[in-house]
């Protein structure tokens, strides 16, 4: 009897030191893969998606690490994508069919922002309502700007071009400053971004370009086709976190994805109610009558086709490009 309850003793503390050994015999937890992914330019409404979902740990939960860069442009971050320097660019996608003209392997593999934001500020109470009532007037965009390759064919369909229209192109720097202190009639922007920084200092409305037929794909997620190869389970991790996130914040939650874009960035001295109507206005440009109904970041080809199309007409890229070679719908679901 002895021997027997010594026995049983030992068996049960060995079953405990196996319970207690079990972690660690299972080995440390999977290493979150980092990723590096650059925005176009300093924090705004946009980025609420990735902001919101660093905040919250969803990119942990789902085995990224994730490093996000505020940007210098959507043309520089394409660069840097497609130079292997970051992995993951957030950018205006409607810059690709002239980038891969020019040699680029970058693609676009979710798009957000589908409709085209590109527009022309002028004054709230302006009679300016059309192309053609800008002969005479002046405008203010910066050179790298992603409307840079449609002003001349934009101002074409008013009749105009830069005899009649005084284009001055500036630093990005003096952009603002230029149009708030009203040496400009109009600042080429896009809605989204400006209307609700206008608002303090020179409340404007949006003579946008899709109004003469311009398509030119907002913001979306872009890689190298190298990367989209590669780390195809890294990236759709990332599409399903920011469709998480977006569904998240049309539903209701602007303001809390507008304080965690505040808290990710408490040094830039951001407003949150600018925050909060630049998120408002960037939902409203989510969907074309060509993906509405789809899941958040789907592309449609036929958008993808006119894209290509605005940018032969504007002279920006040849004809004879394959619009399928833009994007990739891989990662949507």
């Amino acid at each position: 009897m002895k021997m027997t309850s010594i026995a049983a003793r030992l068996v049960r503390a060995a079953a405990a030191t196996a319970l207690l050994a079990g972690p660690l015999a299972a080995g440390p937890a999977a290493a979150e893969e980092k990723m590096t992914i650059r925005l176009d330019f300093s924090p705004w409404g946009v980025h609420a998606g990735m902001h919101l979902a660093k905040e919250k740990g969803w990119f942990k939960d789902s085995g990224l690490d994730v490093d996000i860069q505020d940007g210098r442009g959507s043309g520089n971050t394409l660069q840097l994508v497609n130079a292997g320097q970051v992995d993951v660019g957030q950018i205006q996608v409607g810059l690709l069919p002239q980038a891969r003209e020019n040699g680029s392997t970058a693609k676009a593999f979710a798009g957000f922002d589908k409709r085209t934001d590109l527009a022309v500020l002028v004054d709230q109470d302006s009679p300016v309502t059309k192309v053609s009532d800008f002969k005479g007037k002046s405008l203010v965009v910066f050179a790298a700007s992603p409307w840079a390759p449609f002003i001349d064919y934009w101002l074409k369909q008013g009749g105009l071009d830069r005899t009649t229209v005084n284009v001055m192109f500036v630093d990005p720097a003096a952009v603002w400053g230029t149009y708030t202190a009203k040496r400009a009639d109009g600042l080429m922007s896009t809605e989204p971004s400006a209307i609700p920084v206008a608002a303090a200092n020179r409340p404007s409305k949006a003579i946008l370009a899709e109004d003469v037929g311009i398509t030119f794909p907002s913001y979306g997620l872009i890689a190298t086709e190298k990367t989209i190869d590669t780390r195809k389970d890294a990236l759709k991790k990332l599409v399903e976190v920011q469709q998480k996130a977006w569904a998240y914040i049309r539903d209701g939650h602007i303001d809390e994805a507008a304080d965690a874009i505040i808290k990710q960035r408490p040094n830039a001295k951001l407003d949150k109610k600018v925050l909060a109507d630049q998120i408002k206005l960037t939902i409203d440009f989510f969907d074309t009558p060509n993906s509405k109904g789809k899941p958040i970041g789907y592309q449609s080809p036929e958008d993808w086709a006119k894209a290509a199309k605005s940018a032969v007409d504007a002279g920006a890229i040849k004809p004879g490009t394959d619009p399928a070679t833009y994007f990739t719908n891989e990662f949507i679901q």
